[in-house]
């Protein structure tokens, strides 16, 4: 066992190093949010909102027909956000996400570091690629993002825990990896990346098998705008890891030849 090098400093350096990198691909990944997904997303509400109008509108017309005075459920609040705010107030949700997300980070790599030899950049790409696939591509690939106008609203605690679930799979999956890499430490490395990218595969199988499906899509919804919908927000949660790591191993390079200079 041999700490990292070029991922030198105590844990309060690298926690700094790592709230510095989530900023900047927090902002980043809400910029993409914003003009790339809140389109998609406005677009599902707009058809969510007519599907509403068109319901209210026949339970009106009936209440009409049995007497009543008309009254239909249309004269809804106002949401308590309005979609202006909304939008503006995702840079600052992930504003506040990815520092967080990059205090982790850091947190992992201090650990990391005593157990590897790998240098610090690589070391923090590859720990932010692990995150995202334990915490993105697993539960992605089993329960993919939805628009608002699909889903039950009855059936959200259960879609939360499953998720949750999905997540715990993808740490499963991402950790298996790294032990069967580790465990072929003596072989060729072609064969160590095969051994531990099917067993990832075959753990991430696993639990999909296990984990019960949830198909809530109406008939009637756009099959375009449900996958560009998916696409966008896997864009922007890539976008956020992706910054994340280039930006710690950026960070890090960078303070690694200023510790450099300053011993020269």
């Amino acid at each position: 066992m041999s700490e990292s090098r070029s991922l030198q400093g105590s844990l309060t350096t690298l926690v700094l190093r790592g709230l510095l990198a989530g900023l900047i691909a927090g902002l980043l990944a809400a910029t993409v949010g914003y003009f790339v997904g809140e389109p998609k997303l406005d677009a599902a509400i707009s058809l969510e909102e007519s599907h509403s109008k068109a319901e209210t509108s026949g339970d009106g017309h009936a209440h009409e027909q049995a007497g009543g005075s008309g009254h239909s459920h249309g004269d809804e609040d106002e949401p308590l956000v309005s979609r202006t705010g909304q939008k503006a107030g995702q840079f600052l949700a992930l504003g506040l996400f990815g520092p967080a997300i990059g205090a982790i980070l850091a947190t992992a790599a201090n650990i990391a570091r005593r157990f590897t030899r790998l240098p610090g950049p690589r070391l923090g790409l590859l720990l932010a690629g692990g995150g995202w696939l334990a915490i993105v591509a697993v539960p992605f690939f089993k329960y993919p993002a939805n628009p608002p106008a699909v889903g039950q609203p009855d059936t959200i605690n259960e879609r939360t825990w499953l998720w949750f679930a999905s997540v715990l799979l993808g740490f499963a999956a991402v950790g298996a990896g790294v032990y069967v890499h580790k465990v072929l430490r003596n072989r060729l490395d072609s064969v160590r990346m095969i051994g531990a990218t099917a067993v990832f595969v075959l753990v991430a199988a696993i639990g999909y098998i296990a984990l019960p499906g949830i198909d809530e899509v109406p008939s009637d919804f756009p099959a375009t705008l449900l996958w560009q919908f998916r696409a966008t927000s896997l864009a922007e949660t890539g976008t956020l890891w992706l910054t994340l790591g280039l930006a710690f191993a950026a960070l890090t390079e960078y303070a690694d030849r200023v510790r450099v200079s300053a011993v020269s």
